[in-house]
């Protein structure tokens, strides 16, 4: 590490893919419903070999949905692993093969809020936790709503959801005031806010733009890249 870094803006700010070679690797842990768990010895090219465990997820989609008032329909849902009922977007697994990713957003809003939506953006791509899974979230936007001709029914921790509307300002308000903590609400609602207030919804990326994260292996990637 230097005592100035570099400096670096425009095209200069973007992750970079990566594969470092890996010498073994092994399923150490299978639930047989939405994850794994894979054992990896990975040679790195400075220094020693080393063993890390990786969450394999199959990856998810999520919906800032926005009225003509710029307000976010949002869901109250149970969340069992810690413990609290969070208001968040709609949003859900990429579990059906070969789903395109809006298609799967768009089915997730209809589900949870039985909702549909006729103007469809990417605000966020993001890695949840990239020292511990592969998991990777698509945030799309999503305005001229209307309600859907059908509903879902809802099975266990969507039985009793709720669903809400609140103005984005508020919810920012509340993401800032740590009251809100879901992380797709986290990362939709400022994006949106940001989006709002700065280069306006027309800059974001197209509904069906790529997504190398979830498109390409990490091989792939790494040859594309040189």
């Amino acid at each position: 590490m230097t005592d100035h870094p570099e400096l670096r803006f425009g095209a200069g700010l973007a992750d970079r893919p990566e594969h470092w070679p890996v010498s073994s690797s092994e399923v150490v842990h299978e639930t047989g419903r939405v994850i794994s768990v894979r054992r990896d010895t990975i040679d790195p090219p400075v220094g020693e070999s080393f063993v890390r465990d990786v969450v394999v997820h199959p990856g998810a989609v999520g919906v800032v949905a926005l009225d003509e008032n710029n307000r976010m329909l949002l869901v109250r849902q149970y969340r069992h692993p810690v413990g609290y009922k969070l208001l968040e977007p709609p949003a859900g697994l990429l579990d059906v093969q070969g789903e395109q990713y809006r298609l799967g957003a768009e089915r997730e809003l209809w589900e949870e809020t039985a909702t549909k939506a006729a103007d469809w953006r990417i605000l966020v791509d993001a890695f949840t936790s990239p020292g511990l899974t592969n998991e990777a979230v698509r945030i799309f936007l999503a305005r001229d709503l209307s309600p859907a001709d059908q509903s879902f029914e809802r099975l266990h921790e969507e039985a009793d959801m709720e669903t809400v509307w609140a103005p984005l300002i508020d919810v920012v308000g509340a993401v800032l005031a740590g009251q809100l903590q879901n992380p797709i609400l986290v990362m939709g609602s400022l994006a949106t806010w940001t989006a709002l207030n700065g280069p306006g919804f027309d800059t974001l990326r197209p509904a069906d733009s790529p997504w190398p994260a979830k498109d390409l292996p990490a091989q792939d990637l790494q040859a594309k890249d040189h």
